[in-house]
């Protein structure tokens, strides 16, 4: 790619994410809009409605001071622990990069350029210049210039070490003083129990009350079995649906007949429905709580946390496949439909989940491959000789060589997280941050791998497949075909790294809902919804464009400071809408923290390994034997981590949870929260039914006789 083909990227993006700053600016000022960029504030009631026509129109970047103000303890007090890791995660890599930024562009970008083993730089037109004059691809092989691409390597990796260590040090420690300063929670009390023995003339609910009694006498408080509420819960669904439905509708005007006459009443009509869906579902209940519509599971609640603990971790049967326990989530957190699902069941969705993931990506080779033909403008004329003409203007060839691309990737990779994430949905978890979890493990290994591998593989040693399919050559072609793709990820960031930012904070895809919806009916002020915040889908963004960085930072210096830019943008921008936008559904206590530093660990061997390809390629054999050993210590530095701070996020001390328990007993909430305790995790299929309105409003309905015209 030439340096005219980037700078066209680079002007398009940068007009895009100024023309979408300006429009985010005037559109967040409209109060018909508000459900959109400020939802969060609005439910809190932080935020009124203006009515200022002028102020309005007026472009404004006071709303970035805003989003930089806010301390982090607000941040956890406000989006939780999780929201806290996840800005923390965006601090470390601008840390990592504003110093590897430093040592790429003032050091390894001038020794690149004055190398002389491709062509020398045309210096009359910058823009005339490959991309790869600016890379370590113009060194010659033997160049002492190469050692000092040795230390750079060396010092990033002792920099992002130590940053590691800390940050997991403090993650962990915040993880301890987040539990100390929460409320008794439901789920510090409880585990769940599968896999409980069937008894002869006993009911589920008799035999772990039996059970439990018996053997944790001292600290066992009460049950929940779990029933098969699939079907029961299908209707619920249904009846919230068409209760929100009528919500929508415009009121009647109240007339004395009104209340008699009910036959030909489109009000009377909805009600005799909700009547008929009530019984459908008081008989449903009734029919699930029933003997043999249990599910052999339950949720045990103790006394105390060390209680639940000591349960948690202790075998309850001599036979193992017993009495298998784990930790409760937190009672809004759980995932219910997948208790009614069947062992059999589990057991094919398991392997559905992996043979769908496999499909997934053999199908995700096909935009990769696309992507890198556009990339290649005479294998295009070799096989469409019709736009021979067309290619050979100057400015189509630059969109096509340097936009293009990267826009048909960042598009194909739209439809990535939400597939991951229905997948975890059926693979048997049993809580949605659980889903989340494995949904964000999955999108960054699909990632790394279609992304930067495919795309690697398929670009420059697309010919070569035969000789990379062998092992033993991999190491070395690596160091051959990353170097080749840099002009490629260096559009990849500006592309999709800066437009999608500025994407999230325009929120297109709500806006243009919003919008459609409003067209075709009246919208209610009160009547919005305030999102989750999806960690599955950004946090893997995040962590690519860490691993571009890490590993480009000494092979195409020129990328550093366009990941450096992303990573600003991605700072103001999420705090904005931590603060306005998003809430937090569930809080896993920080748990996305350890999948961070396993991926920035796995970034670091992945440099190193080019790095000793490179310079073995390169001829430079001693530098070559003196890298061999970072990986190792990298890996070993990843093992000590692991045991020293992994222990904090699996289970919270003994000594953690004693203390807690011990300031609980001068706590005059307790017995209320254990009167709560019992109820909290009973399924919400078998609850009177309500119906809730959105935002900060809410109806229950416990008869259908609802007068519709408050409605």
């Amino acid at each position: 790619m030439l340096l005219s083909a980037l700078l066209m990227s680079v002007g398009i993006n940068s007009c895009l994410c100024v023309l979408l700053f300006i429009l985010y600016s005037v559109l967040r000022k409209q109060p018909r809009n508000y459900e959109v960029f400020l939802p969060r504030r609005l439910a809190n009631g932080t935020y009124k409605r203006r009515r200022n026509k002028v102020a309005r129109y007026i472009p404004s970047l006071k709303w970035i001071w805003k989003s930089w103000r806010p301390t982090e303890k607000e941040l956890l007090e406000s989006s939780g622990l999780d929201g806290v890791v996840f800005m923390r995660m965006i601090t470390f890599s601008l840390k990592v990069f504003l110093f590897a930024g430093i040592i790429g562009v003032f050091v390894l970008l001038p020794v690149n350029c004055f190398g002389d083993q491709l062509t020398v730089i045309d210096y009359a037109d910058w823009s005339a210049n490959s991309l790869d004059l600016f890379s370590v691809a113009n060194l010659k092989v033997r160049s002492q210039w190469l050692w000092v691409h040795f230390g750079a390597i060396y010092l990033v990796t002792a920099f992002v070490c130590c940053l590691l260590y800390f940050e997991f040090r403090y993650i962990a420690l915040k993880r301890i003083e987040h539990f100390y300063s929460s409320k008794p929670k439901p789920e510090q009390f409880t585990i769940l129990v599968r896999n409980i023995p069937s008894s002869d003339g006993s009911s589920v609910s008799d035999t772990v009350d039996r059970f439990f009694g018996e053997n944790h006498s001292s600290t066992y408080f009460s049950h929940v079995v779990i029933h098969r509420t699939s079907k029961l819960r299908s209707v619920v669904d249904k009846a919230k649906k068409l209760y929100k439905e009528v919500k929508h509708k415009k009121p009647v005007k109240k007339t004395p007949m009104r209340f008699f006459s009910r036959k030909d009443n489109t009000e009377g009509h909805y009600e005799s429905v909700l009547q008929e869906m009530e019984q459908n579902i008081r008989l449903g209940q009734a029919e699930v709580s029933a003997p043999g519509k249990e599910v052999r599971a339950a949720f045990v609640s103790f006394k105390s946390r060390y209680g639940a603990a000591t349960a948690l971790h202790m075998p309850q049967s001599i036979n193992p496949t017993y009495w298998l326990t784990e930790p409760a989530p937190e009672p809004h957190d759980v995932h219910w439909p997948f208790f009614s699902a069947s062992f059999m069941q589990k057991w094919l969705a398991k392997i559905l989940v992996v043979f769908a993931c496999l499909l997934l990506t053999i199908l995700f080779l096909v935009p990769v491959v696309l992507v890198q033909g556009l990339t290649n403008l005479p294998a295009l004329e070799f096989m469409f000789p019709f736009l021979s003409l067309i290619l050979s203007m100057k400015v189509v060839s630059q969109i096509i060589t340097g936009y293009l691309p990267s826009l048909i990737l960042q598009t194909s990779l739209k439809v990535v997280p939400p597939t991951m994430e229905f997948l975890s949905s059926i693979q048997g978890h049993i809580c949605h941050s659980d889903i989340q979890k494995s949904a964000c493990n999955k999108v960054i290994w699909f990632t790394i791998w279609n992304v930067f591998f495919a795309t690697v593989f398929s670009g420059s040693a697309f010919y070569k497949l035969s000789v990379i399919l062998d092992p033993k050559q991999i190491p070395l072609k690596l160091a051959v075909a990353v170097p080749a793709q840099a002009s490629f990820f260096i559009a990849y960031v500006v592309t999709t790294g800066w437009t999608d930012t500025l994407t999230e904070l325009f929120r297109v895809v709500p806006f243009m809902v919003s919008y459609i919806k409003r067209s075709f009916e009246p919208s209610d002020e009160n009547e919005f919804v305030v999102p989750p915040m999806r960690y599955h889908r950004d946090t893997p963004r995040v962590l690519f464009f860490g691993l571009l960085g890490i590993t480009y930072f000494f092979l195409a210096p020129l990328i550093l400071p366009f990941i450096l830019l992303y990573f600003i943008l991605a700072y103001i921008i999420y705090r904005n809408q931590f603060m306005n936008v998003y809430a937090p559904k569930f809080d896993t206590g920080g748990m996305f923290w350890p999948m961070i530093h396993y991926t920035m660990i796995f970034s670091l061997v992945l440099m190193q390994a080019i790095a000793i390809g490179l310079f073995a390629l390169k001829k430079m054999e001693l530098a070559t034997y003196l890298l061999v050993p970072l990986p190792v210590f990298t890996l070993l530095f990843n093992e000590f981590c692991r045991k020293r701070f992994m222990p904090i996020f699996t289970d919270y001390p003994a000594e953690v949870l004693t203390k807690r328990d011990k300031e609980d007993r001068n706590d005059p909430t307790m017995p209320e929260f254990y009167n709560n305790l019992v109820s909290a995790y009973k399924d919400p299929a078998l609850l009177p039914l309500r119906f809730s309105g959105s935002g900060s409003r809410n109806d229950s309905l416990t008869s259908p006789l609802l007068s519709f015209s408050e409605v």
